[in-house]
């Protein structure tokens, strides 16, 4: 579980970084946690998330795309939501999340720094 911590670790080194997880979306459980606030509850971020990451698999299958999502963005007025699915071997079925303060965050740095993450975890 070392890589574990050590992705949660550079994800929260993000610019705003507010929480970031590693979640299993079979389960909706976050198998590491850092970071929440007392109106962002990581816990229940990363179930939310879970939903929304399965219907988008669901919806991509049911149109017989030959794709895979690369990543998913949810804005709201004050955060970013930056979810990446892991789609290494051993890590197939995990999803990587950091939620982002807007005004302190770098979006284009997040989505590539977890791209750099992802390539580096072995779960």
């Amino acid at each position: 579980m070392a890589e574990l911590d050590i992705a949660l670790k550079d994800m929260m080194m993000l610019d705003g970084a507010i929480g970031a997880s590693v979640v299993d979306y079979g389960s909706g459980m976050p198998l590491g946690m850092l970071g929440g606030t007392k109106t962002l509850d990581m816990e229940i971020a990363s179930a939310g998330l879970t939903e929304v990451v399965r219907a988008k698999v669901r919806t991509i299958e049911q149109l017989g795309l030959n794709e895979e999502i690369e990543d998913i963005l949810i804005t709201l007025g004050s955060q970013y939501h930056l979810v990446r699915p892991l789609r290494g071997r051993r890590s197939r079925g995990l999803f990587l999340y950091v939620a982002l303060d807007r005004t302190r965050g770098n979006l284009a740095l997040a989505r590539h720094r977890l791209k750099d993450i992802e390539e580096n975890l072995e779960v």
